[in-house]
């Protein structure tokens, strides 16, 4: 997993802000069909919300067990919704620059 610094962060978070959620956590929790969503969205987007509608209360330990699956970044929670990022792995496919 990359760290990122205070400024990378805001470029994300400011790319973020016009973006839905992709992924909703709902009365199932975090499953592996959900994880291998996040994976995938993770993947065709690099940069996605999670927006919890359930489990409200354990959303930061959840977005961190995430990121750990799918080698994603937690750029910040803001209310109910996560903002992760997962950087291409090909420099060509990017469509973020950090």
């Amino acid at each position: 997993m990359i760290e990122i610094t205070s400024k990378q962060r805001k470029v994300l978070e400011k790319a973020a802000h016009s973006l839905e959620p992709v992924v909703i956590v709902g009365q199932n929790g975090v499953t592996d069909s959900l994880t291998e969503k996040v994976a995938q969205s993770l993947e065709a987007h690099e940069l996605i919300k999670v927006k919890f509608n359930d489990f409200k209360d354990d959303k930061r330990e959840l977005t961190e067990n995430l990121c750990n699956s799918c080698g994603a970044l937690l750029v910040r929670i803001i209310g109910n919704i996560a903002i992760l990022y997962k950087e291409q792995e090909n420099p060509e496919k990017r469509k973020i620059k950090i």
